[in-house]
């Protein structure tokens, strides 16, 4: 695997696994400021359009959560993998962990979907927490021939257990 940060991004290598990470500026602005060098990283690996939006939505939601929920500092690492005529793009932020309580919640009807919407991409994500803080990832699957469609992904929250099957349905 290579891995580089943004300046020193391979290029032409979409045969092999590839990573790049990203430190993130905790400030409101930065989210808009790392979409777009994504977005030129994406436009390298040449993913089909409807990967590459999805990704960067991803993205988003992954990096706003980190900002507006936990400590600084954070890092995003992005990174390809392919074989043959599949792949995946893999998004993991990562984080020093839950911010202090600020005393106001946010507007549900503006905030608080994040997640749901990074579940609703991904083919599978989820969250775990080690000795370097917080790490919620997501990874979105592809294949060459078919668009990208997330299959129905559960995403484990940090020492939560998975959810429990939905009782089955019985006929009379």
């Amino acid at each position: 695997m290579t891995t580089a940060q943004l300046h020193a991004a391979p290029h032409g290598e979409a045969e092999e696994d590839v990573e790049h990470v990203f430190s993130l500026p905790h400030t409101p602005g930065a989210v808009s400021g790392i979409r777009r060098r994504i977005r030129d990283v994406l436009a390298d690996w040449r993913l089909a359009t409807d990967v590459t939006e999805e990704t960067l939505l991803v993205v988003s939601e992954l990096l706003t959560n980190a900002i507006v929920h936990a400590l600084p500092p954070t890092t995003l690492t992005l990174s390809l993998s392919r074989a043959d005529r599949s792949g995946a793009v893999r998004v993991e932020v990562t984080d020093m962990g839950p911010a202090a309580p600020t005393g106001s919640s946010p507007d549900p009807d503006e905030h608080g979907r994040g997640l749901a919407i990074v579940t609703a991409l991904a083919s599978r994500c989820g969250a775990h927490v080690h000795p370097g803080g917080t790490s919620r990832w997501a990874e979105l699957r592809f294949t060459a021939d078919t668009p990208h469609r997330a299959s129905a992904a559960v995403c484990r929250q940090p020492n939560m257990p998975l959810p429990a099957a939905p009782p089955e349905h019985r006929s009379p």
